[in-house]
């Protein structure tokens, strides 16, 4: 199981905008500077996040994106599901189906099971962590000046 770096990178693009002011907006392409990302693939995941109703955007010249939620109520999960999709962690590839050459109606997978079980503790852990409690972790005395900086640079790049 792999997960794509869209969801990381999300997460902490959402946690940037919840650093702006009330009415300011922060451009797509300042937040992918800042993440060290392709702005081109970068409008894709905010695209992505502003069709799950996670964040906003705000058209013209002094356009961006603004949280639409409070972090609070912005689980993990939600955030993967905006980026990944629904679709299952697993999926069988029928290799026991050609190793014992079964017909059409005897085909089955032993594994589906057990990772059908390890996906839902997954999400369950997902479901229950927000992006809050990720900002609280960043509030940590290690991360105090590198996260001033952070926030200079925010207000710096916002719009009004």
């Amino acid at each position: 199981m792999h997960m794509k770096t869209g969801v990381e990178q999300s997460v902490y693009a959402i946690l940037l905008l919840n650093m702006l002011p009330e009415k300011a907006v922060l451009p797509g392409e300042a937040i992918s500077q800042q993440l060290g990302v392709s702005a081109t693939y970068f409008q894709k995941l905010l695209r992505k996040l502003v069709s799950a109703d996670l964040i906003a955007s705000v058209p013209g010249i002094k356009g961006g994106f603004k949280l639409k939620k409070r972090i609070e109520d912005i689980r993990i999960y939600d955030v993967y599901l905006a980026i990944e999709g629904q679709q299952s962690l697993y999926s069988s590839s029928g290799i026991l189906n050609d190793m014992l050459e079964l017909q059409k109606e005897d085909q089955c997978c032993l594994l589906s099971s057990l990772m059908e079980e390890a996906e839902s503790a997954w999400k369950s852990v997902l479901k229950r962590e927000t992006v809050s409690d990720v900002a609280e972790e960043m509030q940590a005395e290690r991360f105090k000046q590198k996260l001033e900086s952070l926030q200079s640079w925010v207000q710096e790049k916002m719009v009004l």
